[in-house]
């Protein structure tokens, strides 16, 4: 398709149902969106440090199918917090304190819907045009004034070479300011987990340890990366490295973490677990998995450790499937690490002891060799 034809498709998508009309937040409303990914921790982290420089995060999010839950399901494992507030009272918020979180409205985007269920039986599911004008007509309909993408890359992601994930970053970029919502992307890596953590009371853990400047460096790489493009585009910031050193700020001096506290208990969750962590919910066991060999990790299949994850009940396989908000993996080691026979790999938290084959799956899953270097986690940024 030609740039005008993806383009058209976006809006024809968007007018098949219900838009969000957002005019009512003062200021400039940027979105986010993820393709996905293991331990994806960043919304949590990138929503509280972008609204503490003023930006409005006015968020919209679901729940997950696959590795963990969504963002609102890790935002559940906060004791009280909840996501069902009105359109007003979430105005009022955004308005307010610069942050608020609902879940999706139910009628965005149908015939999106209806063209990926034929998308699936016509062997057009890769098809780069579909992936883009499927995802920016969401992000569009959802009142976005602009959108920033994470668009992965790697055995984790949905497009598993950097050259396909440029392509498909490129297409959507070009619809986005085609259809004149500024649009930016990072292309980051995704051929092992982001972070320590996946599981959806661990990754809130990990995002308040990264809000108190002590998270996993990837994971503070890419929020920084991604929060400079949401910051620059909402005209807070005159450059994208004008936006880094503001928001480098806004972490050091405890900004975000007290911006993270008035999120949590705007929507009636227990604040105090910025502080205390150990109010979230906890598995009954932790189990390590010790390394075989010396050498160091030189690969980490990010798709299967989520599988491995979900086995635990950390995510659904289906719409229906119960997830279990304690239950995930925290790695101690990452591709690069060198290791002992007997060191733990990885930390399995569960709540039942006979784990052999998420054991199992986590061993075919980590390979050990003589060396190995860690990969470049940023492949690419496009700006237009």
């Amino acid at each position: 398709m030609s740039e005008r034809e993806r383009a058209d498709l976006t809006m024809a998508m968007v007018h098949s149902g219900e838009t969000v009309d957002l005019s009512a937040i003062e200021g400039v409303k940027v979105d986010k969106h993820s393709t996905g990914g293991v331990g994806d921790t960043t919304t949590l982290v990138l929503a509280p440090l972008v609204a503490s420089l003023g930006v409005p995060v006015a968020k919209m999010s679901g729940r997950g199918l696959g590795h963990t839950g969504g963002t609102i399901d890790k935002l559940e494992s906060i004791s009280g917090f909840h996501t069902d507030i009105g359109k007003e009272e979430f105005v009022r918020l955004v308005n307010r304190h610069r942050i608020a979180v609902i879940g999706q409205t139910g009628n965005l985007t149908p015939a999106d819907k209806m063209l990926y269920a034929l998308r699936d039986v016509t062997a057009t599911v890769e098809s780069i045009p579909l992936i883009a004008s499927s995802i920016m007509s969401k992000k569009i309909a959802a009142g976005a004034d602009a959108i920033v993408l994470d668009v992965k890359t790697g055995a984790g992601a949905f497009m598993k070479t950097a050259a396909e994930a440029e392509a498909l970053a490129r297409a959507m970029v070009g619809i986005g300011n085609k259809l004149g919502r500024k649009t930016m992307a990072v292309i980051s890596d995704m051929s092992q987990p982001l972070g320590f953590a996946i599981g959806n009371a661990l990754e809130v853990r990990e995002a308040i340890e990264t809000l108190q400047g002590r998270g996993p460096k990837d994971l503070v790489e890419l929020c920084l990366a991604l929060g400079s493009q949401m910051v620059y585009l909402a005209g807070k910031a005159a450059s994208l490295e004008e936006a880094e050193a503001k928001l480098k700020e806004a972490l050091a001096a405890g900004k975000a973490l007290e911006k993270f506290k008035t999120f949590v208990a705007n929507q009636g969750g227990d604040p105090a677990v910025a502080d205390d962590p150990d109010r979230l919910p906890q598995a009954a066991y932790r189990i390590e998995v010790p390394a075989r060999e010396d050498g160091v990790v030189a690969a980490m299949a990010a798709d299967d450790i989520g599988h491995a994850a979900m086995l635990l009940g950390a995510g659904r396989a289906t719409k229906e499937s119960q997830i279990d908000l304690a239950v995930g993996l925290v790695l101690n080691k990452k591709v690069g690490d060198p290791v002992r026979a007997g060191e733990s790999l990885v930390t399995i938290h569960a709540n039942r002891e006979a784990v052999d084959e998420v054991k199992d799956k986590l061993y075919a899953s980590i390979r050990i060799a003589g060396q190995a270097e860690a990969p470049a986690l940023i492949r690419g940024i496009v700006t237009e």
